[in-house]
């Protein structure tokens, strides 16, 4: 009789344990131009598990000036100030602050990549991305202050809202390893992706 009690007890532990760790997913439409984007809830903020590929008149562009870059994989690239506007009603670009939320979360800056990183599209490293929070990161590379092109496959950029000069922080992944790095640009050309945060 106790064993069975004992093994009731169990079983009740172990899909409690399952509830409370399983993501929280969705999805969001932006009403602005049709899209829809799956959302994942990590900790306590509700972040959009891809990145934004909502077009602007000025300052995002698709990699390499080709649609099909945003329409397929969207990697779309946006300025700091363009960026600080794309987000839908309701969402908004994540201070620096809100990003190091996220990674502190998830265990900090030196073992989060994995753990962000989508599980295909980086280039050689599908053995590092688990993807284990849902956020599906990837590499979309980016557009330096001069035009150029590059990255994609091996980079990802995000920026934050959070300004420096005339540019803002912004948080990076590599391919080949799981630190995401902190980094400040002065540029307002620069272009890197973005994600929206649920206000």
């Amino acid at each position: 009789m106790y064993p069975v009690r004992n093994l009731i007890k169990a079983l009740v532990f172990m899909i409690v344990a399952i509830n409370a760790s399983a993501q929280q997913t969705g999805k969001f439409k932006d009403t602005r131009d049709g899209k829809t984007y799956r959302t994942v809830m990590i900790g306590k903020q509700t972040w959009m598990a891809q990145d934004l590929n909502f077009y602007t008149k000025t300052g995002s562009w698709c990699y390499e000036n080709d649609s099909s870059n945003c329409d397929k994989s969207g990697r779309r690239l946006y300025t700091p100030i363009a960026a600080a506007e794309a987000c839908p009603s309701g969402w908004h670009l994540p201070s620096a602050d809100e990003w190091m939320e996220l990674i502190n979360y998830l265990g900090g800056p030196a073992v989060v990549g994995g753990k962000l990183k989508a599980k295909k599209g980086w280039n050689a490293s599908d053995s590092i991305a688990s993807n284990s929070s849902g956020f599906s990161a990837i590499p979309g590379g980016y557009r330096n202050y001069g035009g150029v092109f590059g990255g994609t496959g091996t980079e990802g950029y995000w920026w934050s809202s959070t300004s420096l000069g005339r540019g803002a922080w912004y948080f990076s992944l590599r391919y080949d390893d799981n630190v995401i790095h902190k980094y400040g640009s002065n540029h307002k050309e620069a272009g890197y992706s973005i994600r929206c945060m649920k206000n």
